[in-house]
């Protein structure tokens, strides 16, 4: 592992350097294909997979997904190690270059560092070091770079699943290498509840807005009846779920975007508003579930539908998540548990704020022996100066490659 550290440290900085920003889905082939060619370079057989049928693999942002499998003795057990390679944009406030991979510190540098390019350099090096070291696996390994986490993965694993190439028939375990912490296994995440809520008013001239119904108005009400009913009524609620920070066991509601009335810098028009809308999301708790998550929604907008009378709503749903927990007792748990207290003397079992790629692995893949671990810190992913401490990403590796070895010699 030593001997192999150089190695990892320059793949994950090669690795920033490809600017592989989602949106728009940018230099996704050069980033699968490098990903590829480092694989085959370390014996592994390589597959592309463009995500045909995706509305987002498009001629100018083509979703190509990478997948390398070595073989040991024997098929099965197999563990899929997986990592997403696109990245937010880089936004503002960065004091070094966001596509650079800048090697300073003790740390690597650049937007994608944790998050999660140190991970994909993690899994690789991780079976690299077992071949190194002149072991041969027992059962096999795969390792895949997939598209479009940041927005949902579903050019990516999820697209992968739905082709069964991803599967319970050839996939026993999975390991994801999301920014949690070199210390932590994730086990799961909350679920996702994004929703708009569209108002619908009355246009009249806005010299005698008695004359009709703003939409804008109505919105407003919607706002504060969430602010002062829905809110304080979900930070009551906590889960048992180990979801890190503290304040994310609770159940959340954000309001992501507003809409309403005429364009803002556009030719003044002296109209009451008769359209405004805005999207929420909302982060809902294993005991809750989706069904009571929405319903509740409902029964807050009927609510003011009975309060007044020229209140008028659509609700329209934009994406769910329903939340993840890998089973107790998961061998994938003990294998990493044993690992990580061999290398650094400690584990702690958490659960994501967020949600990332294990949704698919349990829910189309029907692969519940999952979890995310990897190098990185969460607080860090998707800020400016992001980087990912070069201790930490050979100590994930090491931990990896020993939970590799004890998943290969596992019973399904």
């Amino acid at each position: 592992m030593e001997a192999i550290q150089d190695e990892a440290v320059a793949f994950t900085s090669a690795l920033i350097r490809i600017p592989s920003i989602n949106p728009p889905g940018a230099h996704y082939e050069d980033c699968a294909r490098f990903i590829g060619e480092t694989l085959a370079a370390l014996d592994f057989a390589i597959e592309y997979h463009p995500a045909e049928g995706r509305p987002e693999h498009t001629r100018a942002h083509p979703r190509l997904n990478v997948i390398g499998t070595r073989h040991g003795r024997v098929a099965r057990p197999l563990v899929h190690l997986n990592g997403h390679f696109d990245v937010v944009p880089a936004g503002d406030g960065w004091t070094v270059d966001p596509f650079g991979g800048e090697i300073r510190d003790g740390r690597i540098w650049g937007r994608g560092a944790c998050d999660m390019k140190a991970g994909i350099a993690a899994a690789i090096f991780a079976v690299e070091a077992i071949r190194r070291a002149g072991v041969q696996l027992h059962g096999s390994v795969e390792i895949s770079g997939t598209v479009d986490e940041e927005s949902g993965g579903f050019a990516g694993v999820a697209w992968l699943a739905q082709q069964e190439r991803i599967s319970a028939d050839r996939t026993d375990f999975a390991i994801i290498p999301e920014p949690l912490g070199v210390d932590r296994i994730c086990i799961g995440h909350r679920g996702v509840y994004w929703f708009e809520v569209q108002m619908r008013g009355r246009i009249a001239h806005g010299s005698m807005p008695f004359l009709g119904v703003s939409a804008i108005d109505h919105l407003g009400l919607v706002l504060d009846r969430m602010r002062d009913v829905l809110k304080p009524a979900l930070a009551g609620r906590t889960t048992d779920v180990p979801v890190v920070p503290t304040a994310a066991r609770h159940a959340t509601l954000n309001v992501n975007a507003i809409a309403g009335g005429q364009p803002i810098d556009g030719i003044q028009t002296p109209c009451v508003a008769d359209r405004s809308r805005a999207i929420f999301d909302r982060r809902f708790l294993l005991e809750e579930g989706f069904d009571r998550t929405r319903a509740e929604i409902v029964d807050l907008l009927d609510g003011i539908v009975k309060d007044v009378p020229e209140f008028s709503y659509d609700l329209r749903d934009l994406m769910v998540v329903h939340p993840t927990r890998t089973p107790d007792g998961s061998p994938v748990i003990g294998a990493l548990e044993r690992a990580l207290h061999r290398v650094l003397g400690r584990s702690v079992l958490v659960a994501s704020p967020g949600t990332y790629d294990q949704k698919h692995f349990a829910r189309i893949a029907g692969v519940p022996h999952c979890v995310a671990y990897g190098p990185g810190i969460l607080d860090l992913a998707h800020q400016p100066d992001e980087y990912c401490d070069i201790a930490d990403l050979m100590n994930a590796t090491r931990v990896m490659a020993l939970a590799i070895l004890d998943l290969t010699r596992t019973v399904c």
